[in-house]
């Protein structure tokens, strides 16, 4: 519930505002800030990565165009595909 607040304050709100919310969710959980910082990164790097996802399966973005946007190399982005078990063309080396 609070999460929700957090990335709703994030999107809408200014830098004093998002410290002052997870200031607020770091006293009320187990989580240290930067636990909780490090949890919002992994969220939108996976909303990113699945909006990617889906022009790339249909073809209208290429991998390197991908790797660019989100700043990984190519063989992290062909690992993290691995890991949500997604077919893709697999080159010799």
């Amino acid at each position: 519930m609070h999460e929700t607040k957090i990335l709703k304050t994030i999107l809408m709100g200014s830098l004093s505002n998002i410290k002052l919310e997870i200031e607020k969710y770091a006293n009320e959980s187990n989580f240290t800030e930067l636990q909780i910082v490090e949890k919002l990164e992994k969220y939108f790097f996976n909303k990113k990565f699945n909006e990617n996802l889906k022009l790339y399966k249909k073809g209208k973005k290429k991998v390197s165009e991908i790797t660019k946007d989100l700043k990984i190399s190519p063989r992290k982005f062909y690992a993290t595909l691995e890991n949500k078990n997604v077919e893709h063309k697999k080159y010799k080396k």
